[in-house]
């Protein structure tokens, strides 16, 4: 099962496309248990929420530029709004249908988003490396 193929079908092209982005550039500056969570049939508000850690806020930071620099690469776009990115415990990049929260591991147990949400069904997309 790929990104796009979560519980109601395919994604459309642009929410498969950024959340591929942000995978991969998850898993280029060594994110930790990156989760896809489709929210399609659960909120209007938008579709997908990624999910991943790093270790420390200096690599919670470079995750977080690393997926704005892969989406904009891939789709011209950048973030609605960014939150968190200076203190670097948590930061949230909104763009729109795609929600991409990076967490200092820390913060992601405290926050347990997975829990939050846990009627969404998940894809836990394997390591490359």
């Amino acid at each position: 099962m790929t990104s796009g193929e979560l519980s109601r079908g395919p994604y459309s092209s642009y929410v498969s496309t950024l959340v591929n982005a942000a995978i991969v550039a998850a898993e280029e500056k060594i994110g930790l248990d990156t989760v896809v969570l489709d929210l399609r049939a659960l909120v209007d508000s938008f579709d997908a929420l990624v999910v991943t850690s790093g270790r420390n806020d200096r690599q919670v930071r470079a995750i977080a530029k690393e997926i704005e620099r892969l989406v904009d690469v891939a789709l011209d776009v950048k973030p609605n709004h960014v939150e968190g990115l200076v203190a670097g415990e948590w930061v949230a990049l909104d763009y729109g249908d795609v929600i991409v929260h990076v967490f200092d591991e820390t913060a992601r147990e405290y926050y347990d988003l997975e829990h939050l949400w846990n009627a969404a069904p998940a894809l836990r997309p394997l390591a490359t490396r």
